[in-house]
């Protein structure tokens, strides 16, 4: 059984006294080496839970446990050793000249031995493919290279969580695709617990369990399949759904014989093969 890693409260926040609340009572678990998708429309939380994940924010109520650990200004600096963050735009994330002194950054706040430090540079910067670019100024690199970067930086410091808020929102879908590849291959050999803040529906699929955000609440919690399933309540509060799911929709409309909710091309394929096949 796995162990809880991020616990919400019954959690409130708002960005002034006079302002709505952006989350409003949110409770929430994610567990170890956990991969969790957090979706929901523009202005629903989602951001807002991230940065108060990584003590960038504090709540007006309820509590924030990470680790055993609750946030508070006495434990902020425990608490982002366990969380790491990617942004949307890496540059905003650099401080370094070259590529290996970026990585160094955090490390060296953190007082980390020179020996392990190298090590780490090495081994975080060939997990995400750019040990070649060790010597490279970061803005001489592509966005997607940018981001390979940002996320080195992040896994040098050894955190348990690694939330990434929309960190592939400015790539095009092969840079997406590269970057998700190798945040999960890392995620694998290194037992994080991922948590992924998105609009792009491939990410959401390939999530162990999605957490759906409306109006700074927790409207829903389940896996991908399950959550999808629920096409139109999702597209009352402004989400889009799979294309594949609706494609899935429209052929049994037209008479096709479709038993499961098909997340993928491929099992649509196989959906579709499977049912002519038992005709």
């Amino acid at each position: 059984m796995r162990e809880k890693l991020v616990e919400f409260r019954h959690v409130s926040f708002r960005y002034g006294e006079e302002q709505p609340w952006v989350l409003n009572n949110c409770s929430f678990e994610i567990y170890e080496d956990e991969a969790m998708a957090i979706i929901g429309h523009n202005g629903s939380g989602k951001s807002t839970i991230a940065k108060l994940m990584n003590g960038l924010l504090f709540p007006q109520e309820g509590q924030i446990i990470i680790n055993g650990k609750e946030l508070t200004q006495e434990s902020i600096w425990e608490i982002r050793k366990d969380v790491g963050m990617v942004f949307q735009n890496p540059d905003n994330q650099f401080v370094g000249t070259t590529v290996q002194d970026d990585v160094a950054f955090g490390m060296e706040n953190r007082g980390i031995d020179r020996h392990e430090m190298v090590k780490r540079i090495d081994d975080t910067l060939s997990a995400v493919g750019m040990e070649a670019y060790r010597l490279t100024e970061p803005h001489k690199l592509s966005g997607g290279q940018k981001q390979r970067v940002a996320i080195a930086s992040v896994l040098a410091i050894f955190p348990n969580v690694l939330i990434l808020d929309e960190a592939t929102a400015m790539l095009d879908p092969r840079g997406r695709s590269e970057i998700m590849n190798t945040v999960t291959s890392v995620q694998e050999q290194r037992h994080l617990s991922l948590i992924t803040i998105t609009h792009d529906l491939k990410e959401v699929v390939e999530a162990e369990r999605v957490i759906v955000m409306n109006d700074g609440q927790v409207w829903d919690e389940a896996t991908p399949r399950e959550i999808f399933a629920k096409k139109e309540e999702l597209r009352e509060i402004g989400l889009d759904i799979p294309f594949v799911a609706t494609l899935s929709d429209e052929l049994r409309k037209a008479g096709v014989f479709i038993t499961n909710e098909a997340l993928s091309h491929e099992e649509l394929l196989e959906e579709l093969w499977t049912s002519h096949s038992t005709m």
